[in-house]
């Protein structure tokens, strides 16, 4: 009798576990964080606050995968860096991206979301900020 109550238990407990990291996957609108995301848009502020986003041609795209892995088809590195860095890790509870990159400004990139909008926020003087639509 034991070992069902302790059976049904960790059944029961299993079950509560992955849907609250499902919930935590969820953005406010609905919209799963897990999967790709396009870049579509640039902020580069010359310095004074008043730069806007614009649009760009780019290929890049940022793959957000369960356990915190995130991986590119470009460079976690771009747009301070040379650098090939493709996988880093993520951290919603902190909004942050940790790309393993040696330049400080892109070790550890802050993000938001935005309606349908992720936004990376680069540490930079004048402010530089990347938008990306999420596309499956």
């Amino acid at each position: 009798m034991k070992k069902n109550i302790l059976l049904l238990m960790s059944i029961v407990l299993l079950f509560s576990c992955s849907n609250d990291e499902k919930e935590n996957l969820k953005l406010d609108s609905g919209l799963e964080f897990i999967g790709t995301w396009k870049l579509i848009e640039v902020n580069a502020d010359p310095g004074d606050g008043k730069g806007t986003f614009r649009p760009i041609e780019s290929n890049k795209t940022l793959e957000f995968k369960r356990g915190g892995i995130i991986t590119t088809n470009s460079s976690l590195c771009d747009p301070y860096s040379e650098e090939l860095i493709s996988s880093g890790s993520y951290d919603l509870s902190k909004n942050t991206i940790t790309t393993n990159c040696q330049n400080i400004n892109i070790d550890v990139i802050s993000f938001e979301l935005k309606n349908e909008y992720l936004i990376l926020n680069f540490k930079s003087n004048e402010g530089y900020s990347q938008k990306f639509k999420r596309i499956n």
